[in-house]
């Protein structure tokens, strides 16, 4: 098994990021893409060699990691490699700050400038965007996408699957149940019991 390559599925802009942070990381001698739209051959100087299904041609000489914002579809995608023994990477920029005792799941991305504090422990297949910061004794579940600018305090849960918008914020001490969208720029200040879609500040439900 090699570990001197990286492919990355998905060549949109969440895949050029994630290219961007596995260069800066130094320690992949050859990174491509694969990415269902065959009129791309390359993206940002890195060779797309084919689709996303391809990836099963690629797992004996790769380490993986799914660069698709799409919490649904990443998951669906994650779950064929986990499932098929493949090697998936995870990948943490070099100027993300991550505190004492914080456990990263397979397959997150930690993007430029987040900070996670103490005692947090991240899911698999979650991406902590650019600028997010986390606070200590946190518990992100699996395929959660924390967006730019994400700011939750301490001791905060976030179920699976959850989308939380840019420049939201999570009051300390709250629950918030799997596959919940909260909206940019919306305040969570109390537990959310429910799936569904929240805005405003303080959040309210207004889809299902």
């Amino acid at each position: 098994m090699s570990n001197k390559k990286l492919l990355i599925i998905g060549a949109s802009g969440h895949g050029k990021v994630i290219a961007d942070i596995a260069k800066k990381m130094n320690q992949w001698d050859e990174i491509a893409f694969l990415d269902d739209n065959q009129s791309i051959n390359n993206c940002i100087g890195l060779k797309v060699i084919g689709i996303s299904s391809d990836f099963v041609n690629y797992i004996n000489d790769y380490q993986i990691v799914v660069g698709i914002g799409n919490n649904n579809v990443r998951e669906n995608i994650y779950n064929q490699l986990e499932f098929l023994d493949a090697t998936v990477a995870t990948l943490i920029h070099p100027d993300a700050v991550i505190g004492f005792n914080v456990n990263i799941g397979k397959g997150s991305v930690v993007m430029a400038g987040t900070v996670i504090n103490s005692c947090t422990k991240i899911g698999k297949g979650c991406i902590i965007n650019t600028g997010a910061t986390i606070d200590h004794d946190n518990c992100i579940g699996d395929f959660v996408h924390i967006s730019p600018g994400v700011h939750l305090a301490g001791t905060v849960i976030i179920g699976k699957s959850s989308w939380l918008g840019i420049g939201s914020i999570v009051n300390n001490n709250v629950d918030i149940t799997k596959e919940c969208i909260i909206g940019a720029n919306s305040f969570v200040k109390e537990n959310i019991k429910e799936s569904g879609t929240y805005v405003g500040v303080p959040t309210r439900r207004i889809s299902t």
